[in-house]
């Protein structure tokens, strides 16, 4: 089968397809042959050592799959023979490898996959969905006015969506251009600003009565989050989901305190157990097949084609989500 490695850090151009024999599921596990494997931006910081785990080489990136069962390993209900399913692999004892026509995982991990949801689409509601919707029960937005870093982003569209659903008196998209405006207001953004104007912390503040934002929820990370404290109310909260990005100083702490504002951090992977995995993904999926969330879909490109979709990213280029289909 086809998969996507790296064997030295560094560009786009270091993500290249190799040929390795087909895995076999063991005892307990499945076989998926993938029909699309999505990108998040931490594969993006990974292949070039920038993230916060430096990970062994070669490396085989990729963390969630959607696809159908091929083969059932040793003690594996065979009905499950067919089956559509979405695959997170960040979930399990071999978390990457997704990058590839086929994987193996257990199948208590394989979330079954209504038809009415593509399996692009499926992609984007695994660790992008999951973080969304879980930044939103960790710091709940109802009644507030909540500001949405990177909003045409993978997960910053779908948080615009659940937090307007979930009860935010006011969503404000910061979003970089026309297009990524222009999307993010049509997701259901109260309004939305340009982050590559200088002014736009002032900006939000305005247009949230003049003291800033209730919550912000930062999956960002870098300059950006000193710049959105300018747009944090006084008694605030920032939370805080960008693992290897930090970009707070000790004056940002100090200033913060000082506004009795707060900072809340967010890792996803210790709130999932297997249950909460299934219902969070079964609940994402219901969502999406019934029209009450819209999963934007930036770039769609073949295996070989890897250091492209990596690119997209890179340049901050992209929309929502962006997928390579096997």
């Amino acid at each position: 089968m086809k998969a996507v490695q790296f064997s030295r850090f560094g560009g786009p151009e270091v993500l290249e397809v190799v040929e390795l024999p087909a895995p076999l599921p063991r005892a307990g596990e499945v076989l998926i042959r993938v029909h699309a494997a999505g990108i998040n931006f931490f594969e993006v910081l990974m292949r070039a050592d920038r993230y916060a785990v430096t990970p062994q080489l070669p490396m085989f990136p990729g963390v969630e799959v959607a696809g159908v069962v091929e083969t059932v390993g040793q003690g594996v209900d065979a009905a499950l023979l067919g089956r559509r399913v979405a695959a997170p692999l960040f979930a399990s004892q071999r978390p990457y490898g997704g990058y590839a026509e086929q994987v193996t995982m257990p199948a208590d991990l394989a979330v079954p996959l209504p038809d009415e949801v593509p399996f692009e689409e499926a992609t984007a509601l695994m660790v992008q969905g999951l973080t969304a919707l879980h930044l939103l029960r960790q710091s709940q937005p109802e009644g507030k006015t909540v500001l949405v870093p990177a909003a045409a982003g993978g997960v910053g569209s779908l948080l615009v969506q659940l937090a307007k659903a979930k009860g935010a008196a006011k969503v404000i998209a910061a979003a970089g251009g026309a297009g990524k405006i222009e999307l993010a207001l049509s997701l259901g953004a109260d309004v939305a600003i340009d982050y590559t104007n200088p002014d736009w912390p002032a900006r939000v503040r305005e247009l949230a009565g003049g003291e800033g934002a209730d919550i912000i929820y930062d999956t960002v990370g870098g300059a950006m989050t000193a710049l959105s404290l300018r747009a944090l109310a006084p008694g605030g909260e920032l939370v805080f989901a960008a693992l290897g990005r930090y970009g707070l100083e000790p004056s940002n702490l100090e200033a913060m305190i000082g506004r009795n504002q707060s900072l809340r951090g967010f890792a996803l992977l210790p709130l999932l157990s297997p249950d909460v995995l299934r219902a969070s993904l079964s609940e994402l999926f219901q969502l999406a097949a019934s029209g009450r969330l819209r999963v934007a879909i930036g770039g769609r490109f073949p295996l070989d084609q890897a250091g492209e979709a990596h690119r997209l990213l890179d340049e901050r280029r992209s929309t929502g989500k962006v997928v390579l289909v096997p």
